[in-house]
């Protein structure tokens, strides 16, 4: 069988996913972090049915495998210097026939990368051609932090597999089906028309997996539901999903905008970004970091961005249980908002790192959606990363808890596009 990677390049890390398709089945997965400097970390899990005996001679002392817990695969550990993402895809691509998980370069016949913005010149995922990597880079305004580096790992990945078929994979596309009162911003009319001031979403990819797995869980037909999917992590946002298509969505022209993130500051009067800036002294570039890197949980808590620091410590900590309050209120204002616009609701999904695995917050999000029919199970609850229904039988809106698979969706889209 063709074996797919599916790719997500960022400024300094790659994560990868090496499927067997159309079996759908994963080989091995890994990330490479800290890509240009002294200690940059290698892993990469595989099973152990493919894995090379003789692997383990060829490591350094410096390299590491280990037996999984699970005891049905390993993982491949090491830290050593890597410059640049070419000698980080190098590195890791010889490393994949070191370990036996691939016998040759060839094997490998598609390449699914992961693109932040396509703007509007993309509503579907394409095969890279010169045109696509010229528009990629002219969308580097739109996701200043992502389109450079999807772009960088693109052409270093082809020139490596140059036999390999590359296709981008856009996380905007599946927002290209808002409507105009959902997309366009109350400003003059020309901005649009000249710069594509306008909404543009992100996370479609995951939005658009969750969405359709909800579906088959609930025994219905996409097109029949109205449904909300909840894509919680360091980078959050939230889609209403009518008849299987995107009709709003909470991040707008960048990924800044919407709930309360990580570090990223979400919704905020624009008059008021401008008083602080002229009263701080701040340059343009020096606010926007601000609004990116400084704000959100980490900005409200004052000690960390991260939520699972914050609900340890939010019995103690009167900054860090107000941040955990502010999250949870962003995303309820979302939900009601969305079934106010679809005229009601079939099913929440709660999705990646905080939706997956957070058993306190997903109850406090639900707890307080009780108003439209949805009560929390909460034995069903108390779970991490499963896919389950956590909402009670009798619930007339269903909530699920379903893990995110970017990947599957990347390399669904290079299957059909082969």
């Amino acid at each position: 069988m063709a074996k797919t990677m599916a790719v997500n390049a960022g400024s300094s890390s790659l994560k990868f996913q090496l499927l067997d398709m159309p079996a759908e089945r994963v080989i091995a997965q890994g990330v490479i972090e800290r890509i240009g400097m002294d200690d940059a970390i290698v892993t990469i899990k595989y099973g152990v049915s493919i894995a090379s005996e003789n692997a383990v001679d060829h490591l350094e002392d410096d390299e590491h495998i280990t037996l999984s817990k699970d005891g049905k695969g390993k993982k491949y550990e090491n830290v050593l210097a890597i410059k640049d993402h070419q000698q980080a895809i190098n590195f890791m691509l010889q490393k994949l026939t070191d370990l036996g998980i691939i016998a040759d370069f060839n094997e490998i016949t598609g390449v699914g990368h992961r693109v932040v913005a396509g703007g509007e010149w993309f509503n579907h995922s394409v095969v890279v051609t010169d045109d696509v990597l010229t528009k990629i880079d002219r969308l580097a305004d739109y996701a200043p932090l992502h389109n450079p580096a999807n772009a960088m790992g693109i052409r270093a990945f082809q020139k490596l597999l140059p036999h390999a078929l590359s296709v981008a994979v856009f996380d905007t596309s599946f927002h290209q089906t808002m409507p105009e009162e959902n997309y366009l911003y109350s400003l003059p009319y020309e901005y649009y028309t000249r710069y594509g001031a306008r909404k543009y979403g992100a996370h479609g990819t995951s939005h658009r997996y969750v969405s359709a797995r909800a579906a088959q869980l609930l025994g219905k037909d996409l097109k029949d539901l109205k449904l909300i999917t909840l894509h919680l992590g360091a980078g959050a946002s939230i889609t209403a999903v009518q008849g299987g298509k995107s009709i709003d969505t909470s991040m707008g022209f960048s990924p800044l905008a919407g709930l309360t993130m990580a570090t990223r500051s979400g919704d905020v009067d624009t008059s008021l970004v401008y008083y602080i800036q002229e009263r701080e002294g701040l340059s343009n570039e020096e606010m926007t970091n601000i609004l990116n890197k400084k704000s959100g949980l980490l900005g409200i808590s004052t000690i960390s961005s991260d939520m699972r620091d914050l609900l340890d410590v939010q019995d103690t900590h009167d900054h860090a249980k107000l941040a955990v309050n502010i999250f949870v209120n962003r995303v309820v204002k979302y939900v009601g908002q969305y079934v106010a616009e679809m005229g009601g609701v079939d099913a929440i999904v709660f999705t990646a790192g905080i939706g997956e695995n957070s058993i306190p917050v997903r109850k406090m999000i639900v707890d307080k959606l009780g108003y439209f029919g949805i009560t929390l199970d909460e034995e069903a609850n108390n779970v991490r990363g499963d896919e389950v229904e956590i909402s009670t039988k009798d619930s007339r809106v269903k909530a699920l808890l379903i893990p995110t698979n970017e990947e599957l969706m990347i390399a669904r889209d290079v299957e059909a596009l082969k």
